[in-house]
């Protein structure tokens, strides 16, 4: 039997994990490499692979109307490591999915460890990987480490692109005072009682709200010296960065006060309601939703305070922020997601300039997916662009523009026009996110089957 060499990825994150997944499940031997715990990033807290650190939701898991939920649906059809463990280890979101986020890393990395075809490694890749390295995986991510990033940067001649992503702080659910706070979900969304009471909600009157607003304002921030002027991901702005754009941005964003009643007094409606999620299984922590900050950690405490329910909190967590580090995929990257530059090189999750986790693991799943059929000398097209997954390898590979390329969460945007008018008629916005996703599902298992041909 022919012995089979090793594919390498860097990087035990979301697509790191998930690429390895994919290519053990090929039947292709790969060696996963890890750097922590031997060297940590700024926001990282463990050694697990696939951490999250950030928000603990996967987002929307409606996959008939919505972009995000259309992506789990293809990966939970491609067998995908990362979506199965979210699921197992799922928390009620009122629609969304979020996750024990300790669990969820714990079974990832027991899973991948079990695996006969997959061995990890932990250390830092110092620079580019060996020559003698004929396939790579780079997933670092968004906290590349220096010296790798500077390696790639050296070879590109390309200084890349960064901007700011932001962390959330978590409270101690028995700090929250519930003779303020209730539980309830947006619209009551969900299809058992513990998921339409998914969030807890804090109501703030015109006069909490504009106090508020003063003091997260005054507040001081941490400043980023050399690195200031680097923009920030719209999808994950400091609550303080969305204030500064007027006075109501927060009412219209995280802090909306809509498809909620206040069970304390639903006479009057709250001018402002800030929501906590569940952050794991035991429901004894709560991230504030929306509330990525730079604030310095003495301000956020007494600022977060303010918020009425918040007033004897307990952090388990603050908020930080780091610096997201990404290439200029549409002019680096070529159509199978290799370094046109040293094409044994292929890039997949945030660092490639997709934005979010589920996107992160989905370009793994791709990344492995090809770079198996590589090893293996099978034939293997890219997915077409009308799949969720297939939009985003467009957008990153050429669909963007070079010039301007920012990060990008999936969305229907990015998906090639409808071919034919919609059925019956139909006009409306979720109708027509319902005909995409039909026509993606279709396009999927078609390029699902093509896999099995192979």
């Amino acid at each position: 039997m022919t012995q089979i060499d090793p594919i390498h990825v860097v990087g035990g994150g979301m697509a790191g994990s998930e690429a390895a997944w994919q290519i053990a499940a090929m039947g292709v031997p790969v060696v996963l490499h890890e750097m922590r715990p031997d060297r940590k990033t700024d926001a990282h807290q463990t050694d697990g692979l696939a951490e999250l650190v950030c928000s603990n939701s996967f987002r929307s898991d409606d996959h008939e109307t919505n972009a995000v939920g259309l992506l789990h649906w293809e990966m939970r059809q491609a067998g995908g490591l990362i979506i199965g463990a979210g699921d197992r280890n799922s928390l009620p979101a009122g629609g969304a999915l979020a996750v024990d986020r300790d669990a969820f890393s714990a079974e990832v990395t027991a899973t991948l460890e079990a695996h006969p075809l997959v061995t990890i490694e932990r250390g830092e890749i110092p620079g580019l990987p060996p020559a003698e390295w004929d396939s790579v995986i780079v997933a670092t991510g968004p906290l590349t480490s220096p010296a790798l990033a500077d390696a790639i940067r050296g070879l590109t001649g390309d200084d890349g692109l960064a901007f700011f992503d932001a962390i959330a702080p978590i409270v101690h659910a028995d700090s929250v005072d519930l003779s303020k706070a209730w539980f309830q979900s947006r619209y009551d969304k969900g299809e058992t009682e513990e998921e339409r009471t998914a969030y807890l909600n804090c109501p703030m009157s015109r006069e909490q709200y504009e106090a508020f607003l003063d003091a997260l304002l005054a507040a001081p921030k941490t400043e980023f010296k050399e690195w200031e002027g680097t923009p920030y991901f719209e999808g994950c702005l400091p609550i303080e960065v969305m204030a500064e754009r007027g006075r109501e941005t927060l009412r219209y964003g995280p802090l909306k006060p809509v498809g909620l009643t206040n069970p304390h007094d639903p006479t009057v409606k709250p001018h402002a309601i800030v929501q906590l999620r569940k952050e794991n299984a035991l429901g004894t922590l709560f991230n504030i939703v929306g509330f990525q900050t730079k604030m310095k950690y003495a301000a956020q405490t007494e600022v977060f305070r303010m918020i009425p329910g918040l007033e004897e909190a307990r952090f388990a967590r603050l908020g930080g922020i780091h610096r997201n580090t990404f290439l200029n995929s549409p002019r680096l990257l070529d159509g199978r997601m290799r370094l046109k530059a040293d094409p044994r090189l292929r890039f997949a999750g945030q660092v490639t300039g997709v934005e979010g986790y589920v996107e992160s693991a989905a370009m793994g799943l791709l990344a492995g997916r090809l770079a198996a059929a590589e090893r293996l000398g099978v034939a293997l097209d890219t997915p077409p662009p009308t799949t969720a997954i297939g939009a985003l390898l467009n957008h990153i590979t050429g669909g963007a523009d070079a010039s301007t390329f920012q990060p990008m969460n999936v969305n229907f945007g990015l998906f090639p026009p409808l071919d034919a008018p919609l059925k019956g008629g139909r006009r409306g916005k979720r109708d027509r996110a319902r005909a995409y996703a039909e026509r993606a599902k279709a396009h999927w298992v078609d390029w699902l089957g093509q896999r099995a041909a192979a």
